[in-house]
């Protein structure tokens, strides 16, 4: 188990115009990420170092953003002015996790213009829209290695630190955790007494700037 990406809903300014704020904050240019059919939305993303990103994601005007859960979760959190909307881990046994849910993953998926198709599965993001503080869940498909979006340039930047306004002991139950001494890899988790509603409170970046606060 381990962090793959953190993931930031628009405001009112837009899609483009947030990634652009973020690049300049960051130092680091933006990789167009395209569009997620089964679930209405569209990301741009900047590649990370760990095989990791951070992904800025708009809901599209699209039945399936009415449907999907992450639709909903993106519109829910662009209707509150945008920000941080949750964080990822992926694993790569998703039974564990269908099991203690008590539902299937569903499949998401991204077709590259040459033809190449990224997949994955997903499960949680009902409990994310529920409890912000909680991560989902995915497994990305044998065989897509080489197109996680790490990999679309070489990463000049690393998540350092995220700050959730939440409970530990509920993130690590969440996780099925709660009995175990194992961590989520490549995560440094720092927590704050939530004053309003629990969630990512800021990720901390290494970058060609230095330490950058989001």
């Amino acid at each position: 188990m381990r962090l793959d990406h953190v993931s930031y809903a628009v405001g009112p300014e837009g899609l483009h115009a947030t990634a652009d704020r973020m690049a300049e904050l960051l130092g680091v240019d933006w990789v167009n990420g395209g569009v997620h059919p089964r679930f209405g939305t569209r990301n741009l993303f900047f590649p990370m170092k760990n095989r990791q990103y951070f992904e800025i994601v708009e809901v599209l005007e699209h039945p399936a953003a009415e449907k999907a859960p992450f639709g909903q979760a993106v519109r829910a959190r662009s209707n509150m002015g945008g920000g941080w909307m949750g964080w990822v881990v992926s694993v790569d046994d998703m039974a564990p996790f269908e099991e203690r849910l008590d539902r299937r993953a569903v499949p998401g998926a991204r077709t590259f213009p040459d033809g190449r198709t990224l997949e994955w599965q997903q499960i949680g993001i009902k409990g994310l829209i529920a409890d912000p503080q909680v991560p989902y869940i995915l497994r990305w498909n044998e065989g897509t290695e080489d197109l996680h979006p790490s990999q679309a340039e070489p990463a000049e930047a690393a998540i350092e630190s995220i700050t959730i306004a939440g409970n530990r002991p509920r993130v690590r139950d969440w996780l099925g955790l709660a009995d175990s001494d194992e961590m989520v890899e490549d995560l440094n988790i720092k927590y704050i007494s939530p004053s309003g509603t629990p969630g990512i409170a800021e990720v901390t970046f290494s970058t060609p700037k230095g330490l950058v606060t989001v």
